[in-house]
């Protein structure tokens, strides 16, 4: 039976498999779900089993647990280590959702729930195909290891320590992963980046009160004057941050790279008509795509202070606070970012100004060459399922564990997501569109079989 008819023949059947696993509330960010994470551990432990993977194991952490299982019955064949995530994201606010989030629901090919797409249904989807492999052909073309997490939707703070603790036991040849997406439907493409971030809280502070303008103004420094003079100072006139080293590990695009971003086809004025600007705006010199793929930023994504209420209240502030986040590239280091910020912030401080920085996440950024081989043949492998080959993208977001596979490890990572952008993850009506499912099964099953 050819693989296809396989999975058209078992489709319900899947598919009902995977609504008993997305009605658990896995929810790693609340104490109240732990008992429900564990019990999402424990379902994937048994469906593995069913699948034919072999060495199951529950390994505990300092918080949820890891799933490790394997098939190594390929001698002299690649070893592909599959990493995923079963915990989700928390449901609020509840009301937007149209189907309750735990109560799996198919409506117009799509399939409603909170953690449909990510990343319980990608991560189905390899289950589903290894099973079918084994099931037709009695054995796996490769090497498999599967590392399957309850901790990534809050930073997989346990995970790198299982990883340099288990380096022997998930050696690999590649780690392959899905939970990114496509870039629209019908049109695959391969991550070949991802941002690191950096944030940081800046506290302008000068009076021991708040001050009445009328009898101080003019003649005291104003803690929110101080912190906008700061801010200001960041960037200049040309959308390019102004902090001295800044800049240090980012790497020049690459001809093939910059190519790659022109076949993505992205339409600059369509974006900008839709988000309801005049006009985009980033560093000077880089297309939109460029700028969100591949360049490092700085933003800043609160500044308060001072009287906010209804009317008016004339005081000079005695303190201003700015929340300052930075996406990374190429092999900037997290740390030397934030000690370069505090150091250019302390340097254009107003006089009679206090500053104080909180120094607060940290994660380098991952990167991989589109011209490995494996690479390649995971675009291929997209082509012959969905008819057009996979393009090569850098995504904005940050998934920091990717760095982590690939340092500790020292294996490639491919990012073969199967989601949409417009998918709702971490929002209220979380879908998974079924024909991904549906193609993903295959695109799995033809890339296993290619290596």
């Amino acid at each position: 039976m050819s693989y296809e008819s396989y999975f058209k023949e078992h489709r319900e059947e899947h598919l009902e498999e995977l609504k008993q696993w997305l009605t658990i509330p896995s929810i790693s960010a609340l104490s109240a779900h732990k008992e429900d994470v564990l019990t999402a551990a424990n379902w994937l432990l048994d469906t593995l089993k069913r699948a034919g993977l072999e060495n199951i194991e529950l390994h505990p952490t300092a918080g949820h647990p890891v799933i490790y299982a394997d098939y190594l019955h390929a001698p002299g064949q690649p070893t592909i280590l599959v990493y995923g995530h079963y915990d989700v994201q928390p449901v609020d606010p509840l009301n937007l959702w149209t189907t309750p989030p735990f109560e799996p629901n198919i409506r117009d090919g799509k399939l409603y729930a909170r953690g449909a797409t990510d990343d319980k249904g990608q991560v189905f989807v390899h289950i589903k195909a290894l099973e079918a492999i084994l099931k037709q052909e009695g054995t796996l073309p490769v090497n498999i290891k599967l590392c399957i997490e309850g901790e990534e939707e809050i930073g997989s703070a346990n995970l790198p320590p299982f990883l340099e603790a288990n380096k022997a036991k998930l050696a690999a040849d590649a780690v392959l992963v899905s939970d990114t997406s496509l870039l629209e439907r019908g049109r695959p493409a391969i991550c070949t980046g991802l941002r690191g971030l950096c944030s940081l809280e800046v506290i302008v502070s000068t009076a021991s009160t708040d001050l009445h303008s009328g009898s101080f103004g003019g003649g005291v420094p104003n803690a929110l004057h101080a912190l906008v003079s700061l801010l200001t100072s960041l960037h200049d006139d040309k959308g390019r941050v102004s902090v001295d080293g800044f800049y240090k590990g980012v790497p020049e695009l690459s001809p093939m790279m910059r190519e790659e971003f022109t076949k993505q086809g992205v339409d600059e004025d369509k974006i900008r008509q839709n988000l309801g600007l005049e006009a985009l705006y980033g560093e000077e010199g880089y297309t939109f795509v460029e700028r969100v793929g591949a360049r490092p930023t700085l933003e800043l994504n609160g500044v308060f202070g001072g009287f906010q209420g209804e009317g008016s209240k004339t005081v000079i502030p005695k303190e201003a606070h700015a929340k300052i986040t930075c996406r990374l590239v190429g092999d900037q280091d997290p740390q030397a970012i934030l000690d370069a910020i505090e150091t250019h912030l302390k340097a254009n401080l107003q006089v009679g100004a206090r500053l104080q920085v909180k120094q607060m996440e940290k994660a380098r950024a991952f990167n991989i060459d589109p011209s490995h081989p494996i690479l390649q043949t995971a675009a291929d492998a997209y082509g012959k399922v969905y008819g057009t080959r996979a393009l090569f993208t850098k995504d904005g977001g940050s998934i920091p564990i990717m760095e982590s596979f690939s340092r500790v490890l020292e294996a490639p990572v491919v990012l073969m997501g199967f989601g949409l952008d417009d998918e709702n993850l971490h929002a209220p009506d979380e879908h998974f569109n079924l024909e991904n499912f549906d193609m993903g099964l295959l695109t799995i099953v033809e890339f296993l079989k290619a290596l």
